[in-house]
């Protein structure tokens, strides 16, 4: 009975593999490229040829290793200090990762409590968060940004701790309308008839049934957050030098993107790869997630 339970279980995780490669070949793309920059972030000092800080003018703006005049160490050419392109590209991906999915976790923790209360107790607390709510999506982020930033100092810690202040709205006015559904059903009504405390209905009945939404806006969010992170790098208020990141290679490039592209353009292709990538599945599972889609 065991082999055969354990057969059929192989055949479904099968199945469900080939459905999933049939139907949704892009968010199968997604997920290997996901996964391939997350093992280039852990290994990264284990892949990077060369220690992406130090500089070596003698080879300085040396090209591709493919066109003329490239270097044979030196895979992707060379920066404007001689530093090697790959070893810098592959370490900018730890950057990119921690902010994208650190900051998504910090907004998470304080937009899904405020949602889940906000919309579950109702009255003038649901009234005071949702005026706070609206009062932070009225002001430009960016501009929030630049200006905490500009006071405070540019740090990793920093700037991961301002997108979460910052970037929980979303969750909280999505979380907070699923609940606004949620606690009028039959279920919850049975927690409260049997004494059940609020915050263990939340924990047990609620939030259970609003992680679909709350995890297709995480994937999403942590793709955004990878380009504010090199826009602000880019910018000059992100991880200051010498911590490297994508944003702050797009900004030396750009002073020599007539005459050495490739400084520019290999940070840019790998902004690209990984926000698709997250894009992909995150379409994907706002698909599986939609009681409206199609099984």
């Amino acid at each position: 009975m065991a082999d055969r339970e354990t057969i059929e279980i192989g055949t479904g995780s099968r199945s469900m593999l080939a459905t999933t490669l049939r139907l949704q070949p892009l968010a199968v793309v997604g997920m290997f490229i996901l996964a391939a920059f997350i093992v280039m972030a852990i290994l990264a000092p284990y892949l990077a040829p060369y220690d992406p800080g130090i500089p070596d003018l003698r080879a300085r703006l040396a090209p591709p290793v493919w066109l003329e005049g490239g270097v044979a160490g030196h895979l992707l050419g060379t920066d404007h200090l001689g530093r090697d392109m790959l070893s810098r590209l592959i370490y900018g991906s730890r950057i990119a990762l921690l902010v994208g999915f650190f900051g998504v976790l910090c907004a998470l923790a304080i937009g899904v409590t405020v949602g889940l209360v906000s919309g579950y107790v109702g009255g003038k607390l649901d009234a005071f968060m949702m005026g706070v709510v609206n009062s932070l999506l009225a002001i430009p982020n960016t501009l929030l940004y630049l200006t905490v930033l500009a006071v405070f100092g540019q740090s990793l810690f920093l700037l991961i701790a301002i997108i979460g202040c910052i970037n929980w709205t979303t969750f909280a006015r999505v979380v907070r309308a699923e609940v606004l559904t949620i606690k009028t059903r039959e279920f919850i009504d049975a927690a409260r008839t049997i004494g059940q405390r609020p915050a263990v209905t939340l924990i047990r009945h609620v939030l259970p049934n609003v992680m679909g939404p709350i995890i297709v806006i995480a994937t999403m969010n942590v793709a955004m957050l990878i380009i504010l992170e090199a826009s602000l790098s880019f910018l000059g208020f992100g991880v200051q030098p010498p911590t490297v990141t994508w944003g702050r290679m797009l900004s030396d490039g750009r002073a020599y993107i007539a005459t050495a592209w490739w400084l520019a353009a290999f940070p840019g292709m790998m902004i690209t790869l990984l926000t698709l990538s997250l894009i992909f599945i995150g379409d994907w599972l706002r698909d599986r997630f939609d009681p409206r889609s199609e099984p």
